[in-house]
């Protein structure tokens, strides 16, 4: 097995695969989804205007000066208050909107441009853990989002392990711990 993972032979890996159901941010969806090797399907706005609720951050993070996509640091507490103060007032009056349309006769699918990316969604996934591992080992980086960090972090310390420890062990002695 060690052998196998440390030489890049994937095809048994190939071979055990792996379903789940995840809610998150809409936005964290679509950095998930880039992850063409998996198979999704996803809730849609379209038949269902139940269980909407939007993700709210517990800190707002600086951009960081090195990384154009990425974050580091955070927000002073005032601006940070005064941003979660009106991330709340969106989220309400996005609803409000959304909810008007509905009443108005406007169809679901339609209706769903009032909903802001920090919507959640659900939607399940399919992986087999040749390419889980590759997710999370992507998705683990330091300069990943910090938000699609803690999914994958989740799924390999819940799920990847407890079900392939050996296979875990073997990624992380060659992947993880290389320092």
């Amino acid at each position: 097995l060690f052998y196998l993972l440390r030489h890049r032979h994937t095809t048994p890996f190939e071979m055990v695969e792996f379903k789940f159901r995840i809610k998150c941010p809409l936005f964290v969806a679509r950095q998930w989804m880039r992850h063409r090797t998996w198979n999704y399907n996803e809730v849609s706005r379209r038949y269902t205007s139940v269980d909407i609720d939007f993700y709210e951050p517990l800190a707002w993070r600086q951009q960081s000066a090195s990384n154009k996509q990425g974050s580091e640091g955070q927000v002073e507490a005032g601006a940070a208050g005064k941003l979660s103060q009106l991330l709340g007032e969106h989220h309400r009056r996005s609803m409000e909107f959304y909810n008007q349309a509905l009443e108005a006769g406007v169809a679901k699918e339609q209706a769903r441009i009032f909903l802001p990316q920090s919507m959640y969604t659900q939607f399940i996934g399919k992986v087999d853990a040749h390419n889980l591992l590759h997710f999370v080992g992507l998705r683990m980086a330091p300069d990943a989002q910090y938000e699609i960090r803690v999914y994958a972090r989740a799924i390999f310390e819940e799920f990847v392990k407890p079900a392939l420890p050996w296979t875990a062990e073997a990624y992380e002695t060659y992947f993880v711990n290389k320092g």
